[in-house]
């Protein structure tokens, strides 16, 4: 039993590396976002296990030129750095839902056959 939960946690880490990136388009998609609010909801979804994994990935997509950022101060506190989806990112995210929805269907259907 304990290989299957070892197998298991290392199949869902390939998939949630996989579409992480496109995870976090979609959250930008519905609003703009600072990078610790981000986490978090990543965190609550069981898609990153910390905060220090989404940071290096939302630089790679800004030099990407798939997110944009502002720096906005709040309260005295430190600046929050927010997030936007860009149209390039956009454009990514729409093609990434087109071929997920297709790759799954023929997954789907090639389990349901096994």
């Amino acid at each position: 039993m304990g290989d299957m939960s070892e197998n298991a946690e290392r199949i869902a880490t390939n998939l949630r590396k996989g579409v992480l990136e496109y995870c976090v388009l979609g959250l930008l998609a519905g609003s703009e976002r600072y990078g610790l609010e981000l986490a978090s909801d990543l965190q609550r979804r069981g898609l990153i296990a910390s905060e220090g994994s989404l940071y290096p990935l939302l630089a790679r997509m800004r030099e990407g030129a798939l997110v944009d950022t502002r720096t906005e101060a709040v309260g005295g506190g430190r600046p929050r750095r927010y997030y936007t989806i860009t149209p390039a990112g956009r454009d990514q995210l729409t093609t990434f839902a087109t071929v997920w929805r297709a790759l799954g269907a023929e997954v789907d259907t090639i389990l349901e056959g096994a």
